[in-house]
């Protein structure tokens, strides 16, 4: 199954859309070449070569700004996923995943009526609620795995585009693998292809134009999310 690019016809509409917490600036360079009005949003300065599109300021600030058709963000999950569960106990105690806890949620709290929110499996799922899906790059043409959930509001399942063969996760460090009960790592048999929280987090291309593609035409549609499932089986 894959999304019918030619389902619904091209339309003049442009959207406004805000890329939380980016500084890669991939997810809004893909809204950017649909022609919409998108602005990539984060403390950092941007590093996808368009600064006339980045807002370096806090995003609930930027959100004050206009009115947004469309928001997605990608907050930061090095308190939040499972990845790091091993380091929980730590982070609880000392506030650090209650403010990120409270950080992901303040996106729900926007006064924006389509919303799109990032983050690997992870504690969320036990403060809040399960993804509404879970998306890999392999799914959109980039041959890694990374599973990250997708919590929506008004918004469609993202389709996949273009199923290929993973050849590798995508993760950090040397090595990767659970915690044996003496306290030593295992290793992972796959390579770790990156490392630095920052370069793991850069949104994968497949991924970014899917959702340009996809969340700008469904929202131009005006269909409602059956119709639009109906018509992309």
């Amino acid at each position: 199954m894959g999304y019918k690019k030619t389902t619904i016809p091209k339309s003049e509409k442009k959207l406004t859309a805000l890329i939380g917490c980016e500084e890669s600036q991939a997810v809004c360079f893909e809204f950017r070449k649909l022609g919409h009005e998108a602005f990539s949003c984060d403390l950092l300065p941007c590093s996808g070569g368009h600064p006339e599109w980045h807002l370096q300021m806090d995003v609930f600030e930027a959100i004050k700004l206009k009115k947004w058709d469309l928001m997605i963000a990608f907050p930061p999950c090095t308190h939040l996923c499972s990845s790091g569960a091993v380091y929980w106990d730590i982070k609880q105690k000392d506030g650090r995943q209650q403010d990120a806890i409270d950080f992901f949620m303040c996106f729900f709290d926007v006064n924006c009526k389509y919303i799109a929110v990032e983050n690997p499996a992870g504690i969320i799922s036990r403060v809040f609620r399960k993804p509404d899906q879970y998306i890999n790059p392999y799914y959109f043409g980039d041959p890694y795995r990374k599973r990250t959930g997708l919590w929506l509001k008004n918004l469609p399942l993202l389709n996949p585009t273009n199923i290929i063969t993973p050849i590798a996760s995508w993760h950090s460090g040397s090595t990767r693998g659970g915690i044996k009960k003496d306290g030593t790592r295992t290793k992972s048999k796959l390579p770790a292809l990156k490392s630095g929280s920052i370069l793991r987090s850069k949104t994968f291309p497949g991924i970014a134009q899917a959702l340009a593609f996809q969340y700008s035409n469904f929202i131009i549609s005006g269909i409602s999310i059956k119709e639009w499932d109906i018509m992309n089986i």
